[in-house]
């Protein structure tokens, strides 16, 4: 028997399902692509130096992690930067 009244919304709307990887900009994704190549390089100069034993390689590899980082965070501030446009263009 179908239900009389007011349809309750669904759980999962459109906009919900929409990765940050859809909605980001084109800075965005250049951002979280640097920062996963720059990152990773330096673990694998990490991982290459611990294995040879070479300490001069592992130092090397620490600035690049750091790099990463700081590119994976400017990422995260342009993701939010976007986010309040888009809403703001809503309103």
């Amino acid at each position: 028997m179908p239900r009389s009244g007011p349809r309750r919304p669904s759980l999962y709307s459109e906009d919900m399902l929409n990765t940050p990887w859809e909605t980001g900009s084109p800075l965005y994704r250049k951002l979280v692509v640097s920062a996963l190549a720059i990152s990773g390089a330096g673990v694998l100069l990490v991982l290459l130096g611990a294995v040879m034993d070479n300490q001069v390689m592992m130092y090397i590899a620490l600035p690049l992690i750091v790099v990463g980082l700081s590119t994976h965070l400017s990422g995260m501030v342009v993701r939010a930067r976007d986010a309040r446009r888009r809403i703001k263009g809503t309103k």
